[in-house]
């Protein structure tokens, strides 16, 4: 008798652990708009062709067209901490962009909060820390979402920006190899990979890999970067984030680098908040003036 209801409940236990049947994705929107910004649920594609990354997107009044602006939130090598993420919103950030005329899609990538799925930007241990292919597939993702938002008829299909912060601003540097004419500027908030590594503040992993890394995406870059980074920033402090920039700099990328003054406890952070917004502004509107003064 034991073995006979083993032997029905095995089917039912295959079913309860499957992975879900994706018969079809949807993408596009998702929730109604809502003042002052138009704040929107949508769903936007990833790497993986089962799985919608979750994204909010903000706009100003009017039908646009809008120049884009897609934000690159950040990320951890902690997978419990990924999994408990909440939705990346930069609200303050997302406001500033939106009162200047664009349309501000934040993301969020695949393995993080609501969107979960195959954390597909794993850098690896410090020893055998890969930088290169993990900035590539942060660049990858970011793409995929800025290609989609670009075939609404609300969104300009030139001169979009991407903003990207810690993780997500080491993916916007490994995407300053795209057409000029499609993304014409990039801003990085203390943009890299592999910051208090074991959770121990001003030590990096494996920062000459990092370095190289920062030369290698230097090589190949095309579009102009902002480089930001308070100066109480405890991840990639303003002496080592210089030494990323002369590296990025020096194998042929075109980076305008500013320190900003502390912000906060935790000078990494400050983008996140209203106070480092109101902060970093001068420096926001200097990286978007290229942008702002072109014609649709």
């Amino acid at each position: 008798m034991r073995l006979l209801n083993t032997l029905v409940l095995l089917p039912l236990l295959a079913l309860l652990t499957a992975p879900p049947v994706c018969a079809q994705v949807t993408f596009g929107s998702s929730g109604a708009e809502s003042d002052p910004f138009r704040r929107q649920q949508w769903r936007v594609p990833s790497p993986d062709t089962d799985i919608a990354a979750h994204a909010l997107l903000f706009r100003p009044p009017g039908a646009g067209p809008f120049r884009l602006a897609v934000i690159a939130h950040a990320s951890t090598q902690n997978g419990l901490r990924r999994a408990q993420m909440p939705q990346p919103e930069y609200r303050a950030l997302s406001a500033f962009l939106v009162t200047r005329g664009f349309a501000v899609l934040v993301p969020e990538r695949l393995g993080h909060g609501a969107t979960g799925g195959r954390y597909v930007e794993e850098q690896g241990g410090c020893d055998e820390a890969d930088y290169v292919r993990s900035g590539r597939a942060t660049a990858d993702e970011i793409s995929l979402a800025l290609d989609y938002l670009r075939k609404q008829d609300f969104v300009r299909k030139d001169a979009a920006i991407v903003i990207g912060h810690s993780a997500g601003g080491w993916g916007a540097l490994a995407l300053a190899n795209a057409d000029p004419k499609a993304i014409s500027a990039i801003i990085a908030f203390a943009p890299g990979r592999g910051g208090h590594a074991n959770d121990e503040p001003n030590r990096i992993c494996a920062p000459h890999t990092l370095l190289a890394a920062a030369a290698e995406f230097g090589k190949a870059a095309r579009i102009p970067v902002t480089w930001l980074v308070a100066a109480n920033d405890s991840y990639f402090a303003p002496a080592f984030s210089i030494a990323l920039v002369d590296a990025f700099r020096g194998s042929g990328g075109k980076v305008d680098f500013r320190t900003l003054t502390p912000a906060g406890g935790e000078g990494h952070w400050m983008i996140e908040s209203e106070a480092g917004v109101k902060a970093a502004s001068a420096e926001l509107a200097r990286g978007l003036k290229p942008v702002v003064g072109k014609k649709p």
